[in-house]
């Protein structure tokens, strides 16, 4: 479970008004909306004292002058639809301002979410990010469009009931004052104790999210492996702490917000019936008063109620919130460039110059890594798992920020490049490529609209991917599934190619790229890899060392250190690592 942080009531305000910012790009709209919202209110308070006008004025002296009485309809009855049709646009203003608002956050943390390091994705759930973009954001637009609105109305409730209180009967109204510091003490009480139970019930949520986003992603390994059973009562415990963390709110929101406010309620109006009764005896009191008292009593406590009510989606909106801008906030950006330069990339000589390099912090997965491919040159990592071969391309590709050594392209710093003339000369095709919905063509292009179909058919014949695009009826329209998974490996492999080649890249890198193709495909494109590394320089990570044995650098890595480097006779020759893991491949391969 990821460490829970408790919010203080100055971190909840801090988290209110940064929220409250959002609101400024849509002023006009809140004020229209705040308008509307003070006539539906005017409305509330204004009825009970006419009914009391016409109680006192009419009924009790059972004088029903025609003119008059029709007035008083005609304004009680005109003032409701005033209060109807205010009450309409009101809601819609308040509707489309918290779609409006959300719409914007949404954009704000998704933006966010694609400027992170690969450092942040390595060590959160994808399903606890998935969580905050779209559970935690749809409950604060509930705070816009359901608790703002209710606590708008209570304030502006509360001010034009008093005014209406103090003008039937100013000693009553001022004993009901009193009232004011208990609804402060409650709302704090509610607050103080809600905040911790929703931020846990946030956080399971969280968990639950990221659950069964590992599950589904997961599902082949999982049913391969029998682990459905395991994968099920680790949910189902997951669920079980969800509910247990909803019932002890439950539990809460039921005794604070329901019964307490209703004895509070009861209470109030027997002592203003009591005073109204004991002053009855020796003055004569009002009937329309006593009525518009009590009524107004009820709109008093009705918005204090709604607003405990709304309470709960207020501490929910606030601990979201809060998860929403510590992503936000989050410092763990993708690397950032040098401002203001415009190198470019020309021949793409590469250089590592003593590289050292650590994940955590502690643990060091490169150490004093140095070596340099001329331009056009191939140079190969090859090593057992762990060796820091990823690592180097990693670094390479500026996925992960280096602090000790440096990395020259063309003799100029990799960080002195912008990010999109990096990605523009630099080629990567990775072990197992990652395909996007849509159809092939788009997963080619990649909405670069500088490649034209042409440019897409000509990377695609360059790297004989055309061969099995043709056979199917769309042809280069062919529908991709998510990630693929309609098509092999190897179709798969061959679509990356296409797509690295369609960018005539300066410098290619290979992370394992023909681990996952069968012999058959692997035999196919060994003639495109060579035409793809023509006059360009080449990284490439190697699984199978009959791939790289024209290369003129080998790079043998072990435990992220250069161990053993050289051509592949020269390191055949000294009988070293790199001797015993070809040994034992083509011994493979001979049993095989």
């Amino acid at each position: 479970m990821n460490k829970q942080v408790n919010l203080s009531a100055k971190d909840q305000l801090k988290t209110f008004m940064r929220l409250a910012r959002y609101v400024l790009p849509f002023k006009r709209s809140a004020f229209i909306a705040m308008v509307l919202l003070m006539i539906t209110v005017t409305a509330t308070v204004v009825g009970p004292l006419i009914i009391q006008l016409f109680i006192d004025d009419y009924v009790v002296l059972r004088e029903f002058p025609a003119r008059q009485v029709w007035i008083i309809a005609i304004a009680y009855v005109g003032l409701q639809l005033v209060n109807v049709i205010a009450l309409y646009f009101e809601t819609l203003r308040f509707q489309e301002l918290a779609l409006s608002i959300i719409q914007q956050l949404r954009i704000d943390v998704f933006t966010k979410v694609q400027k992170m390091g690969l450092r942040y994705f390595d060590q959160t759930p994808a399903g606890g990010i998935v969580s905050r973009v779209t559970n935690d954001t749809e409950s604060i637009k509930e705070m816009f469009d359901n608790v703002a609105v209710t606590f708008l109305q209570a304030i502006f409730g509360l001010i034009g009931v008093y005014i209406a209180l103090f003008s039937l009967d100013a000693r009553l109204a001022l004993y009901t004052l009193v009232l004011l510091p208990l609804f402060l003490v409650i709302v704090s009480v509610y607050r103080y104790y809600s905040a911790d139970f929703y931020q846990d019930i946030r956080e399971r949520l969280s968990q639950l999210n990221a659950k069964i986003s590992e599950s589904l992603s997961g599902m082949g390994m999982i049913q391969a492996f029998r682990q459905e059973k395991r994968l099920s009562d680790e949910f189902i415990e997951v669920n079980e702490g969800h509910y247990r963390a909803g019932m002890r709110n439950i539990k809460f929101d039921s005794l604070l917000l329901g019964p307490f406010i209703d004895l509070l309620y009861t209470a109030t109006v027997i002592a203003a019936l009591s005073y109204f009764g004991v002053t009855s005896l020796t003055t004569a009191v009002d009937v329309g008063i006593i009525y518009a008292f009590t009524a107004l009593l009820t709109r008093l406590f009705q918005p204090v109620q709604q607003v405990m009510q709304r309470m709960s989606m207020f501490q929910q909106a606030i601990v979201s919130a809060s998860r929403v801008f510590a992503l936000i906030d989050d410092p763990q950006l993708e690397p950032v460039q040098t401002a203001g330069t415009n190198e470019k990339i020309t021949d793409g000589k590469i250089e590592f110059r003593n590289i050292t390099f650590s994940y955590d912090g502690r643990n060091e997965v490169l150490k004093n890594i140095a070596f340099t491919a001329n331009a056009g040159e191939t140079v190969a990592l090859v090593g057992h798992t762990g060796s820091g071969k990823s690592s180097i391309i990693n670094l390479f590709m500026r996925f992960y920020e280096y602090e000790q050594g440096e990395i020259l392209i063309d003799g100029v710093s990799l960080k002195d490049y912008s990010m999109e003339e990096l990605r523009m000369k630099v080629g990567l095709v990775l072990q197992d490529p990652f395909m996007f919905y849509g159809d092939i063509t788009s997963n080619i292009r990649l909405h670069n609209s500088a490649l034209t179909d042409r440019d897409v058919r000509e990377a695609a014949e360059f790297v004989q991917a055309d061969r099995f695009i043709e056979e199917f009826p769309e042809g280069y329209q062919h529908k991709v599934s998510e990630r693929g998974s309609t098509f092999s490996s190897g179709q798969r492999q061959l679509i990356a190619f296409a797509r690295t080649m369609a960018m005539q890249p300066k410098i290619l890198v290979l992370d394992e790229a023909t681990a996952n193709i069968d012999t058959e495909t692997e035999v196919a494109i060994q003639s495109s890899l060579a035409k793809m590394r023509e006059g360009r320089t080449t990284i490439a990570i190697a699984h199978r060392l009959s791939t790289i044995q024209d290369a003129e650098l080998i790079l043998v890595l072990h435990h992220g250190e250069i161990v053993e480097k050289g051509t592949h006779l020269e390191l055949l020759a000294r009988k070293g690592l790199y001797y015993t893991m070809y040994e034992l491949q083509n011994g493979v391969q001979e049993n095989s």
